[in-house]
């Protein structure tokens, strides 16, 4: 499992790789495993549209579940990443690359502080696993 340490994560599984006042967004690798092969990505959010913290933006089915995909943080939308309602399984196969859903302006730059490092996330994930 890869957990990269430039990233923030969320109890829901997903990461935010901080850009000056910007962010990416994507679905971890942790999740990707658990919900198995992902076939299906839809976005609810669109560029332009304020998100708040913990709202539903995209949500992403598999061969196993559905899950809906959470805003780590409140900001605006700037892009979705366009590629991935035609190819949903890079999130299997890149989740921290070319599989990030969605570009963000951060709003509340102090939310950030309220997220998980990557030693924290991953001991997270190990007592789930337990």
């Amino acid at each position: 499992m890869n957990f990269p340490a430039e990233l923030k994560y969320t109890t829901n599984d997903e990461w935010i790789r901080v850009e000056g006042d910007s962010g990416v967004v994507g679905l971890t690798d942790y999740a990707q495993d658990q919900l198995s092969d992902i076939v299906y990505v839809e976005f609810s959010g669109a560029p332009g549209q304020q998100i708040a913290k913990g709202a539903g933006f995209a949500s992403v089915e598999s061969v196993k579940a559905a899950a809906d995909v959470y805003m780590p943080v409140d900001g605006e939308i700037l892009e979705t990443n366009a590629q991935l309602p035609t190819q949903p399984e890079s999130i299997n196969s890149d989740p921290y690359g070319a599989a990030w859903l969605a570009k963000i302006k951060i709003r509340d730059a102090t939310q950030l502080d309220g997220l998980m490092d990557a030693a924290a996330y991953e001991a997270f994930c190990q007592e789930r696993q337990a």
